[in-house]
């Protein structure tokens, strides 16, 4: 009987263990979510907006996943979960390699836009409309930016449609 009781202690906490989700996962995971119609650009738009809001001002951290810091390809890697109910990549390489290609006169509120910010360095946001992308900026934290600024418009390389 005594012998049984530590297996049985670590059969317990192992359970405990895997029941738990850690705070880096994306809400949607664990849930699902009701369907968004990517076509209602309006609606696209107010749904990252409101993301944006629980996002605003969080530090850039490289590798984050949470409100203590996150990098700009988790952002879209947690956005795309939490509000879409779709799994990205988690990389900004393999971000830039999904989906189909979009001009940038074509952009729609959900696209991602990539850029060349150095040597083997690149970035990504999400398109919001009106010529402007939530990111998480290196120095700002998660913010707005807008396409036509001429550090973003200079480094812009290209934008992908992911969901449609």
């Amino acid at each position: 009987m005594w012998l049984k009781m530590p297996l049985l202690c670590v059969l317990v906490l192992y359970l405990v263990a895997c029941a738990s989700v850690p705070a880096s996962q994306p809400s949607a995971m664990a849930q699902a979510k009701p369907p968004v119609n990517m076509h209602n650009t309006q609606d696209v738009r107010s749904r990252l907006m409101a993301a944006y809001g629980q996002w605003k001002g969080v530090p850039h951290r490289d590798g984050g996943l949470s409100k203590m810091g996150v990098d700009c390809s988790g952002l879209v890697y947690l956005t795309f979960a939490d509000v879409f109910g779709v799994r990205v990549p988690r990389s900004t390489e393999y971000q830039s390699q999904k989906g189909v290609v979009v001009e940038l006169t074509e952009l729609t509120p959900g696209d991602l836009v990539f850029f060349d910010t150095g040597i083997k360095k690149r970035h990504v946001g999400i398109y919001l409309g009106r010529k402007q992308f939530m990111h998480a900026s290196s120095s700002r934290g998660v913010m707005i930016s807008r396409l036509d600024n001429p550090y973003w418009k200079d480094a812009y390389w290209h934008s992908r449609r992911l969901v449609r």
